[in-house]
């Protein structure tokens, strides 16, 4: 299997954005995010589960999943949030690891929101990169891109581990708290390490 580097961070940390750099190099990339849009688009394989469970209610007039909808059902209610993850999980990690077994990239970055929360990830990811910034930089960036309110950011990342537990686990550290120079400029000799050690797991002395 290519070697999987795992990607964290709050939300609005920038992990989209550094992720993207590191495919400019040449890594693979496999975001979490992405295949769980993919499982609750219309016909998507998690959503007739996702109605049993929850209704009509959190289905959008196209037939994917009410992303807003589902948002107030499931995170105030951690029983919902849990029946939400039961079904997304599996597909997500099932996905993911057929995705990393496919790549033919030197080495695919994983990126994964609460990787370090969920522990599902253990059997395939090799070393830990976590994406920070201080947590207002957050707030600012979740509410510029998302439209959510503060209150609906912090709610957010109160289901995340805090900054410094993450810090502490973290293999890596990349520190996105300037301009896109600066988050390029730490990419490239990561890059250049994630390679190295690519290679030295394919052909152990």
């Amino acid at each position: 299997m290519t070697y999987c580097v795992g990607v964290t961070g709050g939300i609005g940390s920038g992990k989209s954005s550094a992720a993207a750099l590191f495919a400019e190099l040449g890594a693979g990339i496999i975001d979490t995010d992405d295949i769980a849009h993919e499982l609750t688009r219309p016909g998507g394989l998690a959503m007739p589960a996702i109605t049993a469970a929850f209704g009509t209610g959190i289905v959008a007039a196209d037939g994917s999943l009410d992303r807003a909808a589902m948002r107030k059902r499931v995170f105030n209610e951690p029983a919902q949030r849990k029946v939400l993850e039961a079904i997304l999980h599996p597909l997500i990690r099932a996905e993911a690891r057929d995705r990393a077994v496919r790549s033919t990239a030197p080495y695919v970055m994983l990126v994964v929101p609460l990787l370090l929360e969920t522990g599902g990830y253990q059997d395939l990811v090799r070393r830990v990169l976590v994406i920070d910034c201080d947590e207002s930089d957050q707030i600012r960036r979740t509410m510029q891109r998302s439209g959510l309110t503060e209150e609906a950011v912090r709610a957010i990342m109160v289901a995340q581990l805090p900054r410094q537990q993450r810090l502490d686990r973290a293999d890596d550290v990349l520190r996105n708290d300037a301009d896109i120079a600066r988050l390029r400029s730490q990419v490239a000799p990561l890059h250049d390490r994630y390679l190295k050690l690519a290679v030295a797991a394919q052909n152990p002395q």
